[in-house]
């Protein structure tokens, strides 16, 4: 157990006094003495103050009267900011104060004023992008749904507003809708890290109830499926659905393939470790309609197979094309993400088993992790081929 240091009181003059030297080793000795809900503690060097809750964490702050009116200005969080930041901090707020102004208020008004879009911004910069492997998505899903709100306050979106955007979202995609809604929240809660206090308009808002989607492309439904995607006008669109179907690989992974991780001799698509939220990596199999359209599209002149014009330096959004693709085939309820499933149900068909549909599909499912480590990759090969080779087969049916 540390060596604790408690504040004093009439009752305890054996413990610390009320002001110290402010180091490392004192701030992280301090506890909250029994009773109390929270003490302030003050350092001999300035007019820094930290705050002592009985729980939760400890605050530097910068304790002051202005015209006779006390103010309790917030520094940051110790030991998120160092001791030497929140004495700066004090001091160039005292130099503010002697100027006649008023730092709380300051930071009260740019609080209110703060738009959304800058709160975004913020939240990619300070969160997103250092910690999540998936911040492409935020992006994608406040482009499309959130940044309606850019210019808004924060205290000018309501409860209300975020309730309509979800059920107008949700008509078309309860999972889209329930995902935004997740985004929203996030972004409301890390915006307390910067001094917002107000409420959370995304909380306390009953999220669509999601079903699991066993969508695939039917016997029936395949011939009209690959008859559209030949006649597909725009080669890059039509490459690139043919490889979510060839390969089963997600969307994202599929548009920013690099020609790096491509082996066309060894017939294998490597994702790297970093495009897997688990960190790890997987061998995909390429079989001889992929390879196909790889060589033919084979391009040292750009990094990515589906190279694009936007930030990413690939192709973006298939909105519009998957829409054109479904709209010639008549065929409805199919998601982009519904031809890695179609994959998967035809090898079930074929009669692979399923951890060799784990094993081709990058499942990472901890129950049955282990026996896909045990699995080589011929199993995964021959029913990759024969999936193929059956979806191709189609092509001879009558399309209705």
């Amino acid at each position: 157990m540390k060596n604790v240091l408690r504040i004093a009181s009439d009752t305890d003059q054996k413990s610390i006094p009320k002001k110290i030297n402010f180091t490392i080793e004192n701030l992280n000795r301090i506890v909250c003495p029994p009773g109390k809900d929270r003490v302030y503690v003050y350092d001999l060097k300035s007019g820094l103050a930290l705050s002592v809750p009985a729980g939760g964490s400890m605050a530097f702050y910068l304790i002051k009267k202005i015209g006779g009116r006390p103010i309790r200005l917030r520094l940051g969080g110790y030991p998120e900011i160092t001791i030497e930041q929140a004495r700066k901090l004090a001091s160039l707020a005292l130099a503010e104060i002697s100027e006649g102004k008023d730092p709380q208020h300051q930071k009260q008004v740019a609080r209110a004023e703060m738009k959304f879009g800058d709160l975004f911004d913020w939240y990619m910069q300070s969160h997103a992008k250092l910690h999540k492997r998936t911040w492409q998505k935020d992006e994608e899903a406040y482009d499309l749904h959130l940044a309606q709100w850019k210019s808004r306050p924060l205290t000018g979106i309501t409860r209300r507003d975020v309730q309509a955007l979800h059920a107008s979202t949700g008509k078309d995609s309860p999972y889209t809708a329930n995902r935004v809604l997740a985004l929203l929240s996030t972004i409301f809660n890390k915006a307390r890290m910067i001094g917002y206090e107000g409420i959370n308009p995304a909380q306390g808002i009953t999220r669509f109830r999601e079903n699991s989607r066993d969508r695939f492309l039917s016997a029936t439904e395949l011939p009209q499926f690959l008859k559209a995607l030949e006649d597909e006008p725009e080669e890059t669109w039509k490459d690139f659905f043919y490889l979510c179907l060839w390969t089963g690989a997600r969307r994202g992974n599929v548009q920013s393939m690099r020609w790096s991780e491509i082996d066309l001799a060894a017939g294998t698509w490597r994702i790297p470790d970093d495009k897997f939220k688990t960190g790890k990596g997987m061998t995909v199999h390429l079989s001889d309609p992929a390879l196909e359209i790889l060589t033919r599209r084979h391009n040292a002149e750009s990094e990515y197979v589906f190279p694009g014009h936007g930030v990413t330096g690939h192709i973006a959004e298939p909105k519009t094309a998957w829409a054109r693709l479904l709209e010639r085939a008549k065929i409805t309820d199919l998601r982009l993400h519904d031809l890695r499933r179609t994959l998967g149900s035809w090898q079930a068909a074929g009669g692979s088993s399923l951890h060799v549909i784990g094993k081709s599909l990058g499942h990472k499912n901890v129950s049955t992790t282990a026996i896909y480590a045990r699995l080589n990759l011929d199993p995964v090969v021959q029913s990759v081929n024969a999936a193929t080779a059956a979806m191709l087969a189609t092509r001879s049916a009558p399309v209705a």
